[in-house]
C-alpha cells in the first residue's frame, strides 16, 4: 500500500516538474519574442531617423543649389548691366524724336547713371529715384526707374528691387527695358528662394516679350530649373 502511494507521488511529482519545465520554456520563448519585437522597433526608429536625416540633407542641398543659382544670376545681371551701361553713349535710351530739351535734365540723368556704372549702388538708387520724381514725364524716367531697381538688386535690396521694377513694368509695359526689368525681378525672387515666383516671372517674359533678347535669356534660365 505504501509502495503504491509512493509510486503515485513520484508520478505526480514528475508531472509537476514536466509542467514547470514546459512553462519555463514557454517563458523563455515569450522573452525572446519580446526582445525580437523590441529590436525590430529599435531598427524601425533608426531607419526612420536615417530617412529624416537624408531628407534634411536633400533639402539643404536644394537650398544650396538655389543659392548658387542666385549667385550666378547676380553675376550675370551685373555683367549684363555693365555691358549695357557702357553702350549708353553709343546707343542712347531715348529715340531722337523724344530727346529731352532741358540740359539739366539730361545731365542729372547722366550723373545718376554714372553712379550705377561706378558700382555705387546705394547712391545710384537714391539719385535715380530723385530724378524720376523730379522729372515724372521725362522720356528718361522709365530708364531711370529700371536702373534704380537694378541698383537695389545689386545692393541686395531684393524686396525693394521687386517692388520698384514691378511698378516700372506696370507704368511702362512697352518700354524697351520692360523685359529686362522682369528678368531682374526673377533674379530677386531666386535670391529670396521664391523659385515658383521666379519661374512665373520668366515665363511672363517669354509670353509678353517673345521676340526679344530678354525672352531668349528667360528661356535659358527656365531650363536651369528643369
Amino acid at each position: 500500500m505504501k509502495l503504491k502511494k509512493s509510486h503515485s507521488l513520484l508520478i505526480a511529482s514528475s508531472a509537476l516538474v514536466l509542467s514547470l519545465g514546459a512553462n519555463h520554456a514557454y517563458a523563455f520563448e515569450d522573452e525572446d519574442a519580446r526582445r525580437a519585437i523590441l529590436d525590430l522597433r529599435s531598427q524601425l526608429r533608426q531607419a526612420q531617423q536615417n530617412n529624416m536625416d537624408l531628407n534634411n540633407k536633400i533639402n539643404n542641398l536644394q537650398q544650396q543649389i538655389s543659392q548658387l543659382r542666385g549667385s550666378i544670376e547676380t553675376a550675370n545681371h551685373q555683367t549684363r548691366m555693365a555691358q549695357q551701361s557702357s553702350q549708353q553713349d553709343a546707343n542712347p535710351d531715348v529715340p531722337p524724336s523724344q530727346q529731352v530739351g532741358d540740359p539739366n535734365e539730361q545731365q542729372n540723368y547722366d550723373n545718376a547713371l554714372d553712379l550705377f556704372r561706378q558700382g555705387n549702388y546705394a547712391e545710384a538708387s537714391t539719385a535715380l529715384n530723385r530724378f524720376a520724381q523730379q522729372y515724372p514725364n521725362s522720356p528718361l524716367t522709365p530708364s531711370a526707374r529700371f536702373y534704380e531697381g537694378s541698383s537695389r538688386y545689386a545692393n541686395k535690396d531684393f524686396n525693394g528691387s521687386i517692388q520698384g521694377l514691378q511698378a516700372m513694368v506696370a507704368a511702362y509695359p512697352r518700354d524697351q527695358k520692360a523685359g529686362d526689368a522682369l528678368l531682374v525681378i526673377a533674379g530677386s525672387q531666386v535670391e529670396l528662394n521664391n523659385i515658383a515666383g521666379a519661374k512665373a516671372t520668366l515665363q511672363r517674359v517669354v509670353n509678353e516679350y517673345p521676340n526679344t533678347p530678354a525672352a531668349d535669356t528667360a528661356r535659358n534660365r527656365l531650363e536651369l530649373f528643369r
